[in-house]
């Protein structure tokens, strides 16, 4: 019988290969609408129809859909056109950020019946996202409308939907592996089975003879310069201990060897023919025992030349620093409290996964050059990374990034073009690497594992005496970001607090684990929840409101920032609305309390946090705006958008100052060939940095359009005003395209630059509030009620700031309750599935409201401030707190999972557990 299929309304008669599943049967024939998420079932971001039933598609045979009818989210809409209401609905509610798994939502819920739709957890089950806390999607469902159209020049402080919006409910949007490339060859990675070993012998000869494949990559063919993974404007804070592939391996799951193949099959293959001869090492996976003499070295390198603090005892670096004295601070003080804290691994989990591909086009020289299409945060840093690592000229590669599937910090690295390049390079084709959900569990980093000691005292008014921190990092294998992820942790929880002794001494350690690395937060949120933890028993030790012990010691407008670790000297506190936010905690707190099932403990707690609005040393943007033929405008910035909303306030802030629409202004971004650098989407800066930038160029723009008009028209420039598609001037009104048209007949183009060099900086404030339940007889916690105040400066866009807080909180809640990279005793991770990892679902996620600050920053554009990082910071140690309030039993450890609950609760009731 004859194979065929019937997509989209269009018929296909190609047969699907054996064992072939749906997913990429459809995406193979032009259906990129259909993610790759998990390959397990578990996300839903390949949700597709057959028959009108939604499947995940990556577990759906295709050959099963033979005779069938499948439609995609491509096909979702009307044939006129017209968006299917779902899909109308997401756009009015901004039900996405990243975009990536809206897909799949949208076709779950385009399904959905009256009795399905009244109980959403379950109808969501089989749906994760990562981005926005889900109450963007269940608004989204309910036809709940945010999205605003403000008129010209009033774009700025509007909540205006994302402008890649109708691409992305219609699946039109681009990531990363969303088109074609003629002739790619595939890559596939050996990666280690041993936590420490030398590679004595590697034989790929059995590997050289599966059909299919072309070359197979050994450190034989690796550059020997070292490098970090880590992208940063000045990376020589971070160690250069990576080898693109080495002949040492260091952790479960190191790359060994690249086969590269016509297939992804015979790529497979080809690694599994490998043959490799390993000397098995001493290894050390606890960072407690890597800092003792005799423990196994895992870098053994030169301390000065690979920017190692001190090699021989595993120590990356380290952070020391004292004011005041602190013993001295101790000794006065009525009590002290003094507790360890631990907080666990926790993966970025973005629904896209880490990959890239090369290829080579010509250039207008008559040469060629090596393009990069890679799912990251830094375009720029990677071509810098790259043209170091290959000896090649910065002219001679161009990296490009689509829009990106999800980072927070994940794609800030380096660690799957490097390898793409070297076989782009070697075969002379395009290459393409997409990693598995389980290769970003063991390939790609983690959130670093801290241990943390805190001791702090107090005066009986709870006036604080003396602050002490001492934390040890589990950097893993290598070091990227290490060095300034302790920096990080040791500065912000203390400096917030005004306190004459304090002191800090922070360890970042190598272990032979899995490599830590940039995420959300960047050290402050595993040193936030032991700092505020700490704080609130204090309180409870002073007989105090933990509330008024935090008001009273809080720094204020215009203090000094004091770190033991030293001030920086461009930073400052630009606006200040900690109080406010502190106001809002206490205003909730006295509001009616939710009821709680019977028998249940009720607690709260809360907890506060400061981010600096970006990276020490610098943070680059340049932005050019110019005018078009049409009278619109377009604007060319380097930051990537992956869901953070830089993009649409970009826009805004370049229409308030050009006097139009936001649908006026056209972005091009995240190609190194549009400006001429930008450090990247990272450390809060897509607003601050990004967006002031935007801002300059824009107004430049604005004054640039002034003059001409006014030559043209024969007047001066202040008698010219810019006002929506025209320049009018007394008894004259001049069409912007006409303007166009003059300038180009004088042989100039209307075009300005903008730059930012990422400094003075400011800090934006956060303080989270819960109520939570707690079932003594499992263990279970439930929030009640959720409260997040937030100092975002002058919010630019509430819709899209709101969900960033969201998506933050519902980010930590899951670091908090349950999630955790386990590994064994060898340093192998146990968890490297979704279903095994427990990402949070929309039935474990509760709303968060979310009220701001009134302030204007003096340093950031137009007043605002960043909010993408800091929402997460508070939510572990106020839900501490919630639970400490509830069980009178302080947890010292993260995840706070059920079990772990339920036993300490048994332990003091004195009932046995074994």
């Amino acid at each position: 019988m004859t194979f065929h299929i019937s997509v989209n309304e269009k018929l296909f008669d190609t047969e699907p290969r054996p064992g072939q599943c749906l997913r990429t049967y459809l995406r193979e024939r032009g259906w990129f609408g259909v993610k790759k998420g998990c390959d397990a079932g578990d996300c839903g971001a390949c949700t597709v129809h057959v028959d009108g039933e939604p499947v995940h598609s990556c577990l759906y045979p295709a050959v099963r859909a033979g005779g069938r009818r499948v439609t995609t989210v491509e096909g979702l809409a009307a044939g006129d056109g017209e968006l299917h209401p779902v899909q109308r609905r997401f756009l009015d509610a901004q039900g996405f950020q990243c975009g990536f798994c809206t897909a799949g939502f949208l076709m779950t819920a385009s399904a959905l019946d009256q009795e399905q739709l009244a109980d959403l957890p379950r109808a969501f089950k089989g749906n994760l996202c990562r981005c926005t806390g889900y109450r963007a999607i269940e608004d989204a469902v309910r036809g709940v409308r945010h999205a605003q159209s403000p008129g010209a020049g009033k774009a700025v402080g509007g909540s205006l939907p994302a402008p890649a919006g109708p691409q992305i409910v219609t699946g039109t949007a681009r990531y990363t592996f969303d088109f074609d490339v003629p002739g790619v060859l595939h890559l596939k990675l050996l990666r280690s089975p041993h936590a420490h070993a030398r590679v004595v012998a590697i034989d790929t000869t059995a590997a050289l003879r599966v059909p299919g494949v072309h070359t197979v990559l050994t450190h034989h063919d690796a550059p020997k310069r070292l490098y970090t993974t880590a992208c940063q404007e000045h990376s020589e804070g971070n160690p250069d201990d990576t080898r693109l592939l080495d002949d040492t391996v260091r952790y479960v799951g190191q790359r060994v060897a690249a086969v590269v193949a016509d297939s992804e099959a015979a790529a497979e293959e080809g690694c599994r023919r490998v043959e490799v001869v390993y000397e098995v090492l001493p290894a050390v996976i606890d960072p407690e025992e890597a800092m003792r003499p005799g423990a196994p070295v895992v870098h053994d390198k030169d301390a000065t030349t690979a920017r190692i603090a001190r090699p021989r005892n595993n120590m990356v670096a380290e952070v020391h620093g004292e004011v005041g004295d602190v013993e001295a601070g101790f000794a006065e003080a009525d009590a002290v409290y003094e507790e360890t804290f631990r907080t666990q691994r926790v993966q970025h989990a973005h629904l896209e996964t880490h990959g890239a591909v090369a290829w080579f086009e010509d250039t207008d020289e008559g040469g060629e050059r090596l393009t990069v299409r890679s799912s990251t945060q830094t375009p720029f840093l990677t071509r810098r990374a790259l043209c170091a690592l290959f000896d090649l000229p910065e002219d001679k590669v161009r990296v490009i990034s689509g829009r990106v599937g999800g980072g927070f910090g994940g794609k800030q690295e380096m660690l799957v073009e490097d390898i793409v390049a070297l076989a782009a390079l070697r075969t002379k084709r395009p290459v393409k690497l997409e990693y598995t959900r389980a290769e970003q569990f063991y390939g790609a980093t983690t959130r670093h594992p801290f241990t943390v000691r805190v001791k702090a005292g107090a005066r009986r008014d709870g006036t604080l005496t003396a602050l002490e921190l001492h934390a040890v990092s589990n950097t893993g294998a290598y070091g990227n970001h290490g060095p300034a992820v302790m920096f990080h942790a040791c500065g912000e929880p203390l400096s917030v607090y005004h306190c004459p002794n304090k002191k800090a001494d922070g360890y970042c350690v190598y272990t032979h684990t899995v490599p830590s690395g940039a995420f959300r937060g960047y050290g402050l949120g595993q040193a936030v929840f032991a700092v505020e933890s700490a704080l609130d028993e204090l309180a409870r030790r002073l007989d105090l409101d933990p509330l008024v012990l935090r008001e009273r010691n809080v720094i204020g407008p215009g203090d000094p920032l004091i770190a033991p670790a030293g001030e920086e000297e461009d930073l400052r506190i630009g606006s200040y609305g900690l109080q406010q936010c502190l106001d809002i905690v206490r205003k909730a707190r006295a509001e009616p309390a939710q009821p709680a099932p019977p028998g249940w403990l009720v607690g709260e707690g809360s907890a506060l946090s400061m981010n600096v609005t970006g990276p020490p040393g610098g943070h680059v943007a340049e932005a050019c705006a110019t005018l078009l033929a049409d009278g619109s405008f377009d604007l060319a910035v380097g930051t990537a958008e992956f869901g953070n909303g830089t993009t649409t306030v970009l826009q805004q802030i370049a229409a308030g100052e050009l006097a139009t629409t936001v649908g006026q202004i056209s972005v091009r971004q995240s190609d190194t060939d549009v400006v001429g650098h930008d450090t990247g989407a990272f450390a809060s800066t897509g607003i601050v940095v990004a967006g002031k930038a935007t801002l300059r160029a824009s107004q430049a723009l604005s004054v640039r359009i002034l003059e001409f008009a006014a030559l043209h028209l024969g007047t001066v420039a202040d008698r010219c005003r810019l006002v929506e598609g025209a320049v009018e001037a007394p008894g004259r009104c001049l069409l912007l395209e006409e303007l166009y048209a003059a300038a180009r007949s004088a042989g100039q183009t209307l075009s300005a630059e903008g730059h930012f060099g990422g400094t003075p900086r400011s800090v934006c404030f956060n303080a989270q509030w819960f109520r939570v339940a707690v079932d003594p007889g499992t263990g279970e916690i439930r929030v009640l009620r959720s409260v997040h105040a937030a100092d975002a400066g002058r919010v630019l866009n509430p819709l899209q700031c709101r969900g960033q807080v969201e998506g933050g909180v519902a980010q930590a809640l899951g670091a908090t309750l349950f999630e955790h990279v386990r590994l064994d005793d060898r340093g192998e991770v146990g968890t490297a599935s979704f279903r095994l990892y427990r990402l949070p679902a929309f039935a474990d996620v509760p709303r968060t409201e979310v009220y701001f600050a009134q302030t204007s920053d003096e340093i950031g554009p137009l007043g605002a401030k960043s909010m993408s990082e800091s929402p997460f910071n508070p939510v572990s140690p106020a839900l501490a707190n919630a639970l400490r309030d509830a069980t009178g039993i302080r947890f010292t450890q993260l995840p706070l999972t059920a079990d772990r609950v339920w036993l300490a609760l048994e332990a003091r009731a004195g009932h046995p557990t074994a």
